[in-house]
């Protein structure tokens, strides 16, 4: 890691969001003259789907009805026109499971810290740009191959389950800190929910 400023961001790759949250940060990225960190911090938006062997039961009532799809989707349309998101593809991939995406994010993050933004980036689009399986091992391991990553390395943590316990942890310390929605960006102390445009970062990391 530099001596740049930092952002921290926690976030689900399934989340549509997410994806689009992201879009606003690296306009803002763009914006500033000095380098801008992020330091990721997984999340499990299916926590309370899951069940004791860690798969999502989808008849789990979450509370989320088809009024609430349908005014997610309508948000997802117009931060889509926003941010310029063209190649984002409007499906909410319901059926795919990213915590072996996260895991393999996290070990990344913390064995190839230079090559894990690259890495984040392609899992994003490989679901929402090219509705890839995200929860896949052989497209997890093709993603780091397409990085300069080694493929071997990313199966090995997924189907050991290496990195699940470190990220159910994670998962844990994000919820005592309040954190029960994403994307959510925290910098200094402060903090803003959802993908809120360039303007709202800058506010929140310049003041301004």
């Amino acid at each position: 890691m530099s001596d740049a400023d930092e952002i921290t961001v926690y976030s689900d790759y399934v989340c549509p969001f997410c994806y689009l949250g992201r879009q606003s940060l690296s306009e803002y990225q763009a914006e500033r003259e000095e380098e801008l960190d992020i330091d990721w911090q997984p999340f499990d938006l299916r926590a309370q789907k899951r069940g004791p062997d860690g798969e999502i039961d989808h008849s789990v009532d979450d509370g989320k009805d088809d009024e609430y799809f349908e005014k997610a989707r309508e948000n997802v349309q117009r931060l889509k026109e926003e941010y310029g998101a063209d190649e984002m593809q409007m499906d909410f991939s319901g059926e795919v499971d990213s915590l072996d995406a996260q895991a393999a994010s996290l070990y990344v993050s913390d064995e190839h810290p230079e090559q894990w933004l690259d890495f984040d980036v392609a899992i994003f689009e490989a679901l929402w740009e090219e509705g890839r399986d995200i929860g896949d091992v052989d497209v997890l391991a093709d993603l780091a191959e397409d990085v300069g990553l080694d493929p071997d390395e990313i199966r090995e943590v997924v189907e050991t389950e290496q990195y699940h316990d470190e990220l159910r942890a994670k998962f844990r310390e994000a919820q005592q800190q309040g954190i029960s929605g994403v994307p959510t960006f925290a910098y200094d102390g402060y903090g803003a929910r959802g993908a809120v445009p360039p303007s709202q970062l800058r506010r929140l990391v310049e003041g301004t």
